[in-house]
């Protein structure tokens, strides 16, 4: 496994990318904090974690971190696993898979509020559409 970029472990540290970054960071706090391998003498990399989660601006702190992880990773089989797992999750939030594609075609009309995007959980709104107006009698 490639070591874990200091640039997403800043981001994520820095709470860049809203609930989701603060989900991975607590899953990967999550994951550090399980015992090591019984036979490994590697840090766990909490200490690591918990200096970057103070300075989330401190690419060296975030290269402490990395180099801890993939130290870990090296010799915990377990921690590897959970851990590729992890940046599994991250890359496909990151790199969009699962994108929309929307194509509007042919003369849609549209009358009230249209959402493009992905993943919408919890959308209202306050009033009720509006209603097409119909062309004047006569």
């Amino acid at each position: 496994m490639d070591p874990i970029s200091t640039e997403l472990l800043t981001a994520l540290a820095g709470g860049v990318g809203g609930e989701a970054a603060r989900q991975a960071w607590a899953w990967l706090r999550t994951l550090v904090g399980r015992p090591a391998a019984a036979d490994s003498a590697i840090v766990s990399g909490e200490a690591e974690l918990d200096a970057l989660e103070q300075a989330p601006a401190d690419v060296d702190r975030a290269q402490a971190l990395s180099t801890t992880l993939a130290q870990r990773a090296a010799v915990d089989p377990d921690f590897r696993t959970g851990l590729e797992r992890w940046y599994q999750q991250i890359e496909v939030s990151k790199t969009g898979d699962g994108d929309v594609h929307i194509e509007i075609s042919g003369n849609p009309k549209f009358y009230g509020p249209v959402l493009q995007g992905r993943d919408f959980s919890g959308v209202s709104f306050g009033s009720p559409p509006a209603s097409p107006s119909l062309p004047p009698e006569g």
